[in-house]
């Protein structure tokens, strides 16, 4: 791995752990956190006093996968913000605090956001 990569990563996770510091899920409002790889993008909501996590959605996941065949990252990220809103609902969970998990609010990672609020969640 090359010194840029590893100095870009360790940056985000440098971002990373500052956001964490500030922000923690509770039973009523947990953290919806996003992480982001070259090819996927994955959402995971977490109460964090009990260190569980209470729903997730990804690109990677069966029933979605056939939804985000084709279409652009921007447009997956999108699909899985309102799919992970939906499973959300089902679980009773209606606010939660949003962890970009160090990556800037841009792209898939506020398409993300704007499916998760279209789907019902609140920030």
């Amino acid at each position: 791995m090359s010194k840029k990569l590893i100095k870009k990563r360790e940056g985000r996770q440098r971002r990373q752990r500052r956001i964490r510091a500030r922000i923690t899920g509770s039973q009523e409002r947990p953290r919806l956190s996003v992480f982001r790889s070259l090819e996927n993008i994955f959402a995971q909501v977490i109460d964090d006093t009990a260190g569980t996590t209470l729903v997730s959605a990804s690109t990677i996941d069966k029933e979605i996968k056939a939804q985000v065949e084709g279409k652009s990252k921007t447009e997956s990220a999108k699909i899985i913000g309102q799919e992970l809103a939906k499973r959300a609902k089902e679980a009773g969970i209606t606010q939660v605090v949003f962890d970009r998990g160090g990556y800037q609010y841009h792209g898939r990672v506020a398409a993300l956001a704007e499916g998760a609020r279209e789907g019902g969640l609140e920030f």
